[in-house]
């Protein structure tokens, strides 16, 4: 299936049939992406469903058996050497060198892209001090899972890609060394830099991508922006609303049941009702409107929103994978 985004903006990656077999095993089954300039395009997926295999591809460490890559209309074919100078990669698994210091690591990386010594020693101190690690010297070894982490984001970083491909940033981070990272994707974001996010982690997808695609037995199943996705697949809101007295309530009730998007309105105990309806934000909106002057009756409201966990679970199934 083809997705083509109805957008203005330079595309950044795109990929037109593109295939992977090994041997009688399709990880990959055409996938075809347009993913503009600038934005923050979140990769989702149950384990084994292509997202590595994938990524490898665009990023060029792997040779699709069909298909064609562009970034920034390059092809991967022919200007591969040209497109891995624009490119930066945090793999799901640290790529480190553990008896040197935070500070070497990254500045050995820096030369290797040709950055100048003084320039690769300014930009690394830049990083480092930006994603809180202050252990600057001392050797990696005696890092944590988390304070690694950080060094392989910064290692991707320091010769400052245009795109970005981040997979599994956060993981092992505790709350606050999360949301340091994340206000750092934002802040790259900000810049025009366009990320490629991989990621379990679905209130991280939800709260930084602009775009998510969910791939599932090597292809993409669906495609939009996280309200988008719950809208159409994320089920039904939950709305439960209790009053002080039901006296004069059967008007705005019936209002209510009227909306095309309320699929059910009932009172499940006495003084309580229970509304399903979908769509987002906008349409509770216009339920507390139906109930106008009844809202000063409301004793209690509780909303439970569908979330991309329900999406993810509803498009992908609920059993575990391997």
């Amino acid at each position: 299936m083809i997705y083509v985004l109805e957008m203005k903006e330079a595309i950044a990656v795109r990929t037109e049939g593109l295939k992977k077999k090994f041997e009688e095993i399709k990880a990959v089954d055409g996938v075809s992406l347009q993913i503009p300039q600038g934005i923050l395009f979140g990769l989702l997926g149950p384990n084994g469903a292509g997202k590595t295999t994938l990524v490898r591809m665009i990023t060029s460490t792997l040779k699709p058996t069909e298909g064609e890559i562009y970034i920034q209309e390059r092809s991967m074919i022919t200007e591969k050497a040209e497109i891995v100078r624009h490119i930066g990669v945090c793999p799901q698994e640290n790529i480190i060198f553990d008896e040197l210091s935070a500070e070497e690591n990254v500045i050995f990386v820096a030369q290797m892209h040709g950055l100048p010594l003084v320039e690769a020693k300014t930009k690394t101190k830049v990083l480092l001090d930006t994603l809180g690690i202050g252990q600057k010297r001392q050797k990696v070894k005696k890092f944590s899972g988390g304070m690694k982490r950080r060094l392989s984001l910064a290692m991707s970083l320091v010769h400052e890609p245009e795109i970005l491909f981040l997979d599994e940033p956060t993981a092992g981070l505790d709350p606050q060394a999360r949301r340091v990272v994340w206000d750092f994707i934002r802040n790259l974001q900000k810049k025009q830099r366009t990320i490629m996010l991989m990621t379990h982690d679905m209130v991280e997808a939800d709260a930084l991508c602009d775009l998510i695609a969910i791939i599932d037995q090597g292809k993409i199943i669906a495609l939009g922006t996280p309200q988008e996705l719950k809208a159409r697949f994320g089920g039904e809101n939950i709305l439960e609303i209790t009053f002080k007295t039901d006296e004069d309530l059967e008007v705005s009730i019936n209002k209510i049941k009227a909306l095309p998007f309320v699929h059910s309105c009932n009172e499940f105990r006495p003084g309580t009702y229970r509304l399903s309806f979908q769509g987002d934000m906008a349409n509770f909106v216009k339920i507390l409107q139906e109930l106008d002057t009844s809202l000063q009756k409301v004793e209690n409201l509780a909303f439970h929103q569908t979330t991309l966990e329900d999406v993810f679970l509803n498009l992908t199934g609920r059993e575990l994978r391997e």
